[in-house]
């Protein structure tokens, strides 16, 4: 609580509204003097972040161990001692992303694998250093040949379809839209070789998913309420629950995400090993199971119908999650330079 000297004048700097006591009915704001000493702002400060610290932890706490504690005590009323919950959402989505983006992306490519060098032990250097030239070529190749199985689709230059657009009987040619798709792919083929196709794609997917899962989420909620009573249950609740939730599984992901990436220098030990696999075990299966407790104990419904419910409902949007992630994972790729 602040110990400024109440202003003389009624009148409230921010709405104008006559101000009886020391806050505003209209605004809120405290009517006291706008000149500040320094140590009042130091105190001030100190009082702000303890209650935003004090709120932050009890939200998260919730959140993580209380399967919709938070979405309950919202809507009952108690706003002020945890986190608003498009506030959470943004927040744990934008650290969760950001860290993502931090780390580099370790994929392992055909270009950094070593050489294998040959034992042939002989006295003529001239041979070795053919032996090497014709071993590298044939690496090179080999590579080239890998590459090309991988990313096979039955043609190997935007030239061979412009070619069969033209020459082939019309029975052979393709579609529109399959020689657009193709010619795609080739082109992305030509100017970048596997590990860079595979780079750009993680990079461009991570940097767009939050869009993806920010358009998904109306859609569960309103999965949510075609499932449940309508006069009891408003479009706002299921969205109040769905924005909880999804704060959950990022919240468990950056986790299981910074704990692997501490564990992963030291993954020779096959006891760090089995701790990883076990963690990762333990914080997948709280995002499965998390849905069931949460939907049981916030829509109030017995065990075997909150079963049978959140199974469809679990069901469902996986389904719908995956389509739409294939389809955002087919966007990302056509738009691969």
């Amino acid at each position: 609580m602040s110990k400024s000297k109440i202003r003389t004048d009624k009148t409230c700097l921010n709405c104008r509204y006559v101000v009886e006591n020391r806050f505003c009915p209209n605004c809120g704001q405290e009517n006291t003097d706008t000149r500040k000493t320094f140590h009042h702002l130091f105190i001030h400060f100190f009082e702000d972040l303890t209650h935003y610290e004090n709120a932050f932890w009890r939200t998260i706490k919730n959140l993580l161990f209380k399967p919709a504690a938070l979405t309950k005590e919202y809507l009952s009323g108690k706003r002020l001692s945890y986190l608003a919950p498009v506030r959470l959402y943004i927040f744990i989505s934008f650290i969760t992303f950001l860290i993502v983006a931090i780390f580099p992306n370790t994929v392992n490519s055909l270009e950094s694998t070593p050489k294998k060098e040959s034992t042939i032990t002989t006295k003529n250097k001239s041979f070795q250093s053919k032996i090497s030239k014709n071993d590298s070529i044939q690496n090179h190749q080999t590579e080239i040949e890998e590459q090309n199985q991988i990313f096979n689709f039955g043609y190997e230059s935007v030239e061979q379809l412009d070619s069969i657009q033209k020459h082939a009987p019309e029975s052979e040619k393709l579609s529109d839209f399959n020689y657009w798709m193709n010619k795609k792919i080739q082109i992305v083929k030509e100017n970048n070789t596997q590990s860079e196709i595979i780079e750009k794609f993680i990079s461009s997917f991570t940097h767009n998913l939050p869009k993806v899962l920010f358009v998904f989420m109306p859609l569960f909620a309103f999965f949510l309420w075609l499932f449940h009573n309508k006069k009891r249950w408003y479009y706002f609740d299921h969205g109040i629950f769905t924005l909880h939730y999804f704060s959950f599984l990022l919240l468990i992901f950056l986790l299981l995400f910074l704990i692997n990436k501490a564990l992963s220098p030291f993954t020779e030990s096959s006891f760090v090993t089995f701790i990883q696999i076990i963690v990762n075990f333990i914080g997948i299966g709280w995002m499965i199971y998390y849905f069931y407790p949460a939907h049981h104990r916030f829509y109030g419904e017995t065990r075997l119908i909150s079963f049978i419910k959140s199974s469809l409902l679990f069901f469902i949007n996986f389904i719908l999650i995956i389509i739409i992630l294939s389809i955002f994972a087919i966007y990302t790729f056509i738009n691969l330079h």
